[in-house]
């Protein structure tokens, strides 16, 4: 067996672990980064030595299987990874991705959801303690998906009923808490992530990091290092 790692699964360049990966980096855990989207055989680290399983955001919806195939191979690690309790994280695409495998219903809200806003937290459990019961985080998606059955809801907001859940070893986040300044800056710059944005939104966009970082970095913190340290016990594992 080699080294256990990480799995990080892309779907678009841009949309990268960022402090997710920095946390991983602290427990000198190391990762390994594909993007399997359009793939029907993707070519895969042998999945006995993964360590954990992270899923990124991205565009597409998690059940356009007829234009992105491998979101059908990532459904199935999903599935295999949290039958034999290895960590899995979703983020945004990622988290619907966990809840579609899971069999949860995928549905899209009238207009999409940009920007700064609050959620408010229903449950509290080690994968996401809040320490308020309200935090205005970053969201960026349109889809949103239930809960999957025997998964405990953890946050939501008025137009998300679902914005973090747990299912066993996996936990799903709608919302950003991944990125840094750097990385919302790379996406402001990025056409694909800005189009129909005003200059207005994107200024706002900038503004309501710096005034909400101060409560996010610390979330960010615990949630990843959290997962971090249980892709970590998970690994010992596997030496063992």
């Amino acid at each position: 067996m080699t080294s256990p790692k990480v799995l990080i699964v892309q779907h678009v360049p841009w949309e990268k672990p960022g402090r997710i990966l920095d946390n991983l980096e602290d427990l000198s855990l190391p990762a390994t980064t594909v993007n399997i989207a359009k793939s029907k055989k993707a070519k895969l680290p042998d999945f006995e030595d993964l360590a954990g399983l992270v899923i990124m955001g991205g565009p597409m919806g998690a059940t356009d299987f007829d234009q992105y195939p491998g979101l059908k191979n990532e459904a199935k690690l999903v599935r295999a990874a949290i039958s034999v309790g290895k960590p899995v994280l979703g983020i945004c695409l990622g988290h619907q991705i966990i809840a579609t495998a899971l069999g949860a219903k995928l549905s899209t809200n009238d207009s999409p959801e940009i920007g700064f806003a609050p959620i408010k937290s229903v449950a509290k459990h080690d994968y996401f303690s809040m320490w308020s019961k309200q935090l205005n985080v970053l969201h960026w998606h349109q889809d949103v998906v239930a809960v999957p059955e025997g998964g405990q809801l953890l946050a939501k907001s008025p137009g998300t009923p679902n914005q973090a859940f747990r299912f066993g070893s996996a936990l799903g986040l709608q919302f950003h808490l991944e990125v840094s300044r750097p990385l919302l800056d790379e996406w402001l710059s990025e056409p694909a992530m800005t189009k129909g944005l005003k200059k207005a939104n994107i200024a706002k966009m900038r503004d309501d990091f710096d005034e909400y970082n101060a409560q996010l970095q610390p979330l960010a913190e615990q949630v990843f290092s959290s997962f971090a340290a249980r892709c970590s016990t998970y690994a010992r594992t596997l030496k063992a």
